[in-house]
């Protein structure tokens, strides 16, 4: 079992509608976002968010402040560094899947030791450590 979490913050967020061709807002309306089903699922599309959008730019967020927590430890500069998240969705079984991947640049920094970093970010994310043994996570150093 794991160890118990010292919630600091805790997000709320609500759909109306039509779920994925519906409306989402934060409970302080700071989100607030009309979503739509994209065209490659048969969808209207268009320039409506969806779900895989918003959870990728939480996703990418999350890592890249991960990212510079362990850097911080090393004093590793991420100057110019940026984290691109592919947020993949598609049928699984009876059900539907989805996939990540993590596209990590970090400037003037030997690839492995991005890498490394990278692997170190992936241990203290809060996204990596939700989604670990339930979805596939590609990383990669660009």
């Amino acid at each position: 079992m794991p160890e118990p979490i010292d919630v600091k913050y805790t997000a709320r967020a609500t759909a109306y509608g039509d779920g994925r061709n519906g409306h989402v807002t934060s409970d302080d309306d700071v989100l607030d976002v009309d979503l739509a089903v994209p065209k490659a699922m048969g969808g209207p599309g268009g320039d409506l968010s969806n779900p895989e959008q918003l959870f990728a730019a939480g996703y990418a967020a999350c890592f890249h402040s991960a990212l510079k927590v362990v850097a911080a430890r090393t004093k590793t500069s991420t100057d110019g560094s940026t984290v691109a998240a592919a947020v993949g969705i598609g049928q699984q079984g009876q059900g539907f899947g989805l996939t990540v991947e993590l596209q990590v640049t970090l400037p003037g920094l030997e690839h492995d030791a991005a890498l490394e970093l990278v692997e170190q970010a992936h241990q203290v994310c809060p996204y990596s450590n939700a989604t670990r043994g339930n979805i596939e996570v590609a990383l990669s150093v660009v």
